[in-house]
């Protein structure tokens, strides 16, 4: 930096980070490294964008040191720096628009629904649960997220095949569903399913991201 004024400095740096994160597709492409490694191609399916584009949004959020990458062969593959300080930083973003933003609001009630309503589940209420062998975890997310990282025991079944494997869960026990994070829907989707065909189940109050970033045992394939 070129100011010598070490509070000037302090705040430069910030500055950066912000600008880093100041772009909706950056946004989501930390949302999809909070899962686990991916590769720039993966990233760019999971985006919707070129290879190119992708790249360029994954060198700015690089040289903010949000995110860091390894080779593989030919194939570069990212993920966040540190989870557990990316995490918070991208959910207290997300707090601070909903409650200052109109559109956010109305974003939040009409695409995310009443959240409230579905009656979550705090991390520590479903570790107490699963050390105590009474409930069934469900993992929605997609087979190839699941494999990068899930909470141990989880059973995965994204919500599109939850009509033909309704076989494989229990009715005669609780069952806790999480997707990829705070402004995931894919949960509250299952929820309403399930609840419907007269299942017991809940959602988690946050997701797989927020359960990694708490330093919490993570399962892989």
């Amino acid at each position: 930096m070129s100011s010598s004024n070490p509070k000037r400095v302090i705040y430069e740096n910030l500055a950066g980070i912000a600008r880093a994160m100041g772009h909706e597709h950056r946004l989501e492409l930390l949302e999809l490294m909070a899962q686990g490694p991916q590769s720039v191609e993966q990233l760019a399916t999971g985006c919707g964008l070129t290879v190119a584009n992708t790249s360029r949004h994954l060198q700015l959020l690089r040289r903010a040191r949000l995110v860091s990458n390894t080779r593989q062969g030919k194939q570069v593959f990212y993920t966040l720096a540190d989870c557990a300080q990316v995490i918070p930083l991208l959910n207290a973003m997300g707090r601070m628009a909903e409650r200052n933003v109109l559109e956010m609001q109305g974003v939040m009630s009409d695409y995310v629904c009443d959240r409230e309503a579905l009656e979550a589940v705090s991390r520590e209420e479903l570790m107490a649960r699963l050390k105590d062998d009474m409930v069934t975890v469900l993992d929605v997310r997609s087979p190839s997220e699941f494999a990068l990282g899930h909470i141990p025991g989880a059973l995965n079944m994204p919500v599109d095949e939850l009509e033909r494997r309704l076989a494989q869960l229990p009715k005669d026990q609780a069952i806790v569903a999480y997707c990829r994070g705070t402004y995931c829907v894919l949960s509250n989707e299952a929820v309403a399913a399930l609840r419907a065909k007269g299942y017991r189940i809940q959602r988690l109050e946050d997701g797989f991201p927020e359960w990694k970033a708490a330093g919490l045992a993570v399962a892989t394939i």
